[in-house]
């Protein structure tokens, strides 16, 4: 049974797909559920951050929730690494905390806060204060780790944490979301506020990828993992239209052999709300819309067609994610 995690603003909502229908069933609610992580060893192990209420886990697959004692509450990212199992959490003011005891315990990597570019560090729509984005911690070396500041920069860790690098040539600085590609080592992807941009040096140096795409403002980044060459965004005009609630003027786009194509056949024209996820598991290309809707393309995105949702409804969408037991069959 295939399956995928997604926070809806509000909730956990686990989807298990049987017979090519999904099955919703929500959990945690009101908790303002925003991001969310799972264990890539477990299927039954993920974790989610609370917009006011630090991490929650849980071991038998959302059906039931433990607190995992964060010593702060506002979080906005997580991730696991496929390395070595560390928890990262990535908080509002910035923040960067890491777990080795699957978030029993936690401790600050504070050298992050130590980076020199750290006082411009502002989020444009609260400009007292800024927030970590996005964790990509690599999935070849445990001690390898990119870290997205909303707005500050993209930054790299080569020693788990401990020491930083500032900023890294040609990457977007207002990061939205990042990837590394599961195969090839030195491979990651960056969708930013600016456009998007990636990497063959393992995070040391950006090039920019946005000539052939008319819309800059990117959002989520996914790559194919049989092809390191083919990847895709989601894009937008601007902020506004993106998060506004109304035309996000969205657009999925492919990039293969150094060129952007637009996708559709079968999404709606035009797309009714911004794909806040896009994701790529055991060859089938998931986008994830602000208003709940999940869209699938079975042929790297040529065509599409809506997912048969069952069950619980979901009215938002931020985060999507598959399960282990997903990639497993």
């Amino acid at each position: 049974m295939n399956r995928l995690y997604a926070a809806t603003g509000d909730a956990v909502a686990r989807l298990d797909e049987t017979d090519g229908a999904w099955t919703v069933e929500l959990s945690l609610r009101g908790s303002g559920a925003q991001c969310l992580a799972v264990d890539p060893t477990d299927p039954d192990v993920a974790f989610a951050g609370l917009r006011e209420g630090g991490v929650q886990r849980t071991g038998d697959g959302a059906v039931s929730w433990a607190d995992c004692s964060l010593p702060t509450t506002g979080v906005f990212s997580l991730a696991v690494s496929a390395a070595d199992g560390a928890v990262y959490a990535g908080t509002e003011p910035s923040a960067l905390y890491r777990s080795d005891d699957g978030g029993k315990t936690w401790r600050e990597l504070e050298g992050l806060l130590d980076l020199p570019s750290r006082p411009t560090w502002s989020f444009p729509p609260r400009p007292w204060t800024s927030h970590v984005r996005w964790i990509a911690p690599s999935p070849h070396d445990a001690d390898l780790l990119l870290v997205g500041i909303e707005l500050g920069g993209l930054m790299r860790s080569t020693d788990g944490g401990r020491t930083w690098q500032d900023h890294r040539p040609g990457a977007q600085r207002d990061v939205h979301s990042l990837a590394w590609h599961p195969n090839v080592e030195g491979r990651a992807y960056e969708a930013g506020g600016g456009g998007a941009a990636w990497s063959e040096d393992a995070g040391e140096t950006w090039t920019p990828a946005d000539a052939g795409r008319d819309r800059h403002y990117t959002w989520s980044v996914a790559v194919d993992p049989d092809d390191p060459e083919r990847w895709y965004v989601s894009a937008s005009t601007g902020p506004f239209a993106a998060h506004g609630g109304s035309d996000p003027q969205a657009r999925i786009f492919r990039r293969q052999d150094g060129e952007w194509r637009t996708l559709g056949g079968g999404l709606p024209e035009p797309i009714p709300a911004m794909p806040y996820a896009v994701v790529a598991a055991d060859r089938r290309l998931f986008a994830g819309l602000a208003d709940g809707q999940i869209w699938e393309s079975g042929d790297r995105g040529d065509t599409w067609e809506p997912c048969a949702l069952d069950g619980d409804a979901l009215s938002e969408l931020h985060a999507l994610a598959p399960s282990a037991a997903y990639s497993a069959v």
